[in-house]
């Protein structure tokens, strides 16, 4: 990649003079360009505090006297090597994850740039410190380890005046916002506020993964009580201890969330993210505003992807796919119909499509004529050819259907037992297995067992990282996924969900699919991000829904620089802010001056 590097040297010496001049006279201080517009913008106030990113060590002299840091930090101009050497040298003397998380969480809050180089160059590393499986475990402490502000906290007795609470969110710019109301989070149930934890690390990702500036996201979580009688009588539990809201209730209190973002930050891109019930939000405010459910469309789309790939490798057709998903919820039902629609893709009519889907819940097969009152969102999936029996559990579902793809979404640890893969092993040349719980320890089988039990020959894919293990002298690779949406458009269509699943499944380079690979190697993952978001964007242009409406003339290679040039790479900011400095102090100084060149590029 490219990375900008500043050298030790400084400024020109009459930007130094200036410097001294301007802060010894006290005038007017001007703010730099905006990092999202690159327009500049004048401050009233005099003076300007710094933040996080201006305490970054590898700013020359100059840069630190205008941040106002010229003496909070220590004076060596750093190399960004020497700075990850630091990093990495503290994340190694930390033995527990929840440690690492806590450290890595210290170093965004206090130095982002940092922050973010350290995630880019160590992605496979890092991703997994700062998200699942970690993640889990600091949201079940969140409360507990509180240091400092990481997002924006809304609660219900905030309705009425939801936009005043905006207003002290302190980025003028914000892009995208992930919003939990922390009723689901992952695989661990209702943690009420502890789970800001998911919008912080996945924003995170997209930082790092996608290129979306740290300044225009926002992490934000909805304190509407809680139904976790552990948290209520927990003293240092930090949310409102009150009983869960209603529905009806938390649909008017989201009604007034979706205007008063978008009156604040107009064409924002809403992410719902684990909430218990999120179908009535997404039903809502899906057609009218820029929003999308991670659990329903998210996760399906990526999922979709590597089950593209997978079905091309196994060499069965289409219409002779069985796919047995264990867990039927929200997530589960949304990846379902995902792959419904790549099914009707190749040809098969949608009714075709759905009786190719087995769903099972804690009560065991869902069918028409089941004990039990049905949750609407399970009824399209529901079997209606099971002649009055009932399957009570995932062994005898097995048995019936023989399936080739084995889908688990249950958080239930160990369910796809030896047995089970055996006989998907047995069933399959290459039976697909995706066990997608997580944290790890709710994933329904490991790589090393998939793999063990059916000699090998698996197609696997999981919601939680594990090592690549050798099997019978080959190296096998657990397939590793992550995907981003990134639209400007007004809505976001089902149309711009599958196209991000086929880019998906489509980034897989030669040698990926030489070696059975279902998803791009993570440390590839800004590349892959790109060729998502040209996905997305062109299923946009051509479902009349995007507002960027000048690249609609671009060539794919134009289109590509367009959008790599939109991308937040923390390895040049420090080449960024010095000429955004000297660019401001030309405009100050009235005496001509040649800068000097402090800037090299080189090739790595």
């Amino acid at each position: 990649m490219w990375i900008s590097r500043c050298s030790a040297t400084t400024l020109s010496k009459p930007i130094e003079k200036s410097l001294v001049c301007i802060n010894s006279k006290a005038i007017s201080h001007p703010e730099p360009c905006n990092r999202l517009t690159g327009k500049r913008v004048i401050m009233s106030s005099l003076h300007t505090l710094p933040v996080a990113g201006d305490y970054d060590t590898s700013h020359p002299t100059a840069v630190r006297k205008y941040n106002r840091t010229h003496g909070l930090i220590p004076p060596t101009v750093e190399s960004s090597e020497i700075q990850l050497a630091r990093c990495l040298k503290q994340l190694s003397g930390k033995e527990k994850g929840i440690e690492k998380y806590l450290y890595l969480s210290s170093l965004r809050n206090s130095n982002v740039h940092v922050f973010y180089r350290l995630v880019t160059e160590h992605i496979k590393a890092i991703a997994p410190l700062i998200y699942t499986p970690t993640v889990g475990e600091a949201c079940l402490q969140w409360s507990h380890n509180y240091v400092q502000p990481e997002g924006l906290y809304i609660s219900f007795a905030d309705r009425g005046h939801i936009r005043s609470v905006l207003h002290n969110w302190p980025e003028r710019n914000v892009e995208i916002t992930v919003v939990t109301d922390g009723s689901r989070i992952l695989g661990l149930g209702d943690l009420g506020i502890n789970g800001m934890g998911i919008p912080v690390g996945k924003l995170a990702l997209y930082t790092s993964c996608a290129g979306i500036r740290p300044e225009a996201t926002l992490p934000l979580t909805l304190d509407l009580g809680t139904g976790n009688q552990s948290l209520i009588d927990d003293p240092l539990y930090m949310g409102s201890k009150r009983p869960k809201v209603s529905g009806e209730e938390e649909l008017q209190f989201m009604d007034e969330l979706m205007r008063s973002l978008n009156e604040k930050w107009p064409g924002i891109v809403v992410q719902f993210e684990d909430f218990k019930n999120p179908f009535p939000a997404l039903e809502k405010f899906g057609p009218e505003y820029t929003c999308f459910n991670d659990d329903i469309q998210g996760t399906g789309a990526v999922v979709l992807g590597g089950i593209i790939s997978a079905v091309k490798q196994s060499g069965v057709r289409t219409k002779n796919q069985r796919l047995v998903f264990l867990g039927a919820g929200s997530a589960g039902v949304g990846v379902a119909k995902q792959i419904v629609e790549f099914f009707m893709r190749e040809g098969l009519t949608e009714d075709e499509a759905r009786r190719c889907f087995w769903l099972v819940d804690s009560k065991g097969l869902v069918t028409h004529d089941r004990d039990d009152k049905l949750a609407d969102h399970k009824r399209y999936f529901s079997r209606d050819d099971n002649q009055g029996k009932q399957y009570g559990s995932l062994e005898q579902v097995v048995d019936l259907v023989k399936p080739t793809i084995l889908m688990g979404l249950s958080t239930i640890g160990g369910a796809f037992t030896p047995e089970i893969l055996t006989k998907m092993g047995q069933w399959n040349e290459h039976p697909i297995i995706f066990p997608l719980s997580n944290p790890s320890a709710n994933s329904e089988c490991t790589f090393e067992e998939a793999i063990k039990y059916t000699d090998g020959r698996a197609l696997f894919a999981s919601g939680s990282p594990f090592d690549a293990l050798e099997h019978n002298g080959k190296m096998q690779n657990p397939g590793q996924g992550l995907g981003t949406i990134l639209s400007k458009a007004t809505v976001v269509t089902q149309s711009m969900i599958y196209g991000s699943a086929l880019a998906l499944s489509k980034s897989l380079n030669t040698s990926e699919r030489s070696q059975g690979w279902l998803y791009p190697d993570i440390g590839r993952i800004r590349d892959v991000s790109v060729i998502v978001a040209m996905e997305v964007i062109r299923a946009a242009e051509e479902a009349g829904v995007a507002r960027e409406t000048h690249i609609k003339s671009l060539n794919d290679e134009e289109l590509e620089r367009w959008v790599r040039s939109k991308m937040y790479e923390p390895h040049k900011e420090t080449a960024r802010v010095e000429e955004e400095v000297r660019g401001i102090l030309e405009d100050t100084l009235t005496t001509d001056y040649t800068p000097t060149n402090s800037i090299k590029d080189s090739h790595l």
